[in-house]
């Protein structure tokens, strides 16, 4: 078991995560030929207008769906269908927690091919500073809120239909995934009503907005995902969670200067053992880069699965670790 342990510690992580997600990748983006279907309650991208290839369905398709039926619909046998639906979520969510976002969500390893892109034309990224990293930090919450209330509001009757599914209208994974299949029907602008030609005009423009972002800035889009905010909502549920022994950190900073998301907390935070935020991905690049044995761990249900060693950050260094 030690050697395992050993191995696994010293791993050269970058090219595991690399592996790791382009396998991912090519499961829910291309599963569907191959008539995989792990059903429609996915707790990440795998866009559910990639009709032929995807291999199963993000659940905020089928939730703005379910919320945006009659009111008194919501008060019957059919109302149980999202509680139903939700839990189905959660089991899928508990288990990898936000590593999903990591390790698995499409949308987030295209942004870290846009910055392998960036790095390898050595173009510097753009940094926040911390008063807009904290305010960046709000939007998901607000287009959460939006992705749940204005289906309900259309079940309501107080909105048009044309604004349904609105989440999905705007979320860039409508257009760029199903392009991978050769589906380039989603990039254009629906003229049929007022409220479809704004609709997909502006999803076609948080789609650029997705490519400059993500190009010029580390996970940009996860900033502001309100997939990320449903799932802190249920992270203290999960059984895959990052540990800190803040006894063992001499705040190096190394962790701070790999996270994609920029969080501080990773760094200052010494005296909690939980110290997964709402931004943390999950990606585990800071429990890579981190010099100290046994101060960053990553658990499975309480059971250490991979851990900062000094032997395995040298021999990272060695093999020319990229941030």
């Amino acid at each position: 078991m030690r050697s395992i342990r050993d191995a696994v510690n010293q791993v050269h992580f970058n090219r595991f995560r690399f592996w790791f997600q382009l396998a991912a990748f090519v499961l829910f983006v291309y599963g569907g030929y191959l008539a995989i279907d792990l059903g429609s309650r996915l707790p990440f991208f795998s866009c559910g207008y990639n009709q032929e290839g995807r291999a199963g369905v993000c659940y905020l398709l089928p939730l703005q769906h379910q919320l945006g039926r009659p009111w008194p619909m919501l008060f019957t046998a059919a109302g149980l269908s999202i509680l139903t639906g939700l839990g189905i979520f959660v089991l899928w969510f508990i288990f990898l927690n936000k590593g999903w976002c990591g390790f698995v969500c499409p949308l987030g390893t295209l942004q870290d091919w846009l910055t392998a892109l960036r790095r390898g034309l050595g173009i510097r990224y753009a940094k926040y500073s911390h008063g807009q990293f904290k305010q960046m930090t709000k939007v998901k919450y607000v287009l959460l809120a939006l992705t749940l209330l204005i289906p309900l509001g259309i079940g309501g009757g107080l909105w048009s239909h044309d604004l349904s599914p609105p989440f999905c209208l705007i979320c860039p994974a409508r257009m760029i995934l199903p392009a991978f299949t050769g589906d380039f029907s989603q990039f254009t602008i629906d003229f049929s009503s007022k409220t479809a030609v704004v609709m997909t005009a502006l999803g076609m423009m948080v789609t650029a907005l997705f490519v400059v972002g993500s190009f010029v800035k580390k996970r940009f889009f996860c900033f502001i995902c309100p997939m990320s905010a449903l799932h802190y909502l249920f992270s203290k549920l999960a059984l895959f969670r990052l540990k800190k022994d803040g006894d063992k950190c001499t705040r190096c900073g190394d962790c701070y200067r790999v996270c994609d998301l920029e969080i501080k907390e990773i760094a200052d935070e010494v005296g909690k053992r939980d110290i997964m935020t709402d931004d943390c991905t999950l990606c585990l690049k800071c429990v890579a880069s981190c010099p100290e044995e046994g101060a960053l761990k990553a658990t499975f249900a309480g059971i250490t699965i991979f851990e900062s060693t000094e032997a395995g950050f040298v021999r990272r260094m060695n093999k020319g670790h990229q941030p």
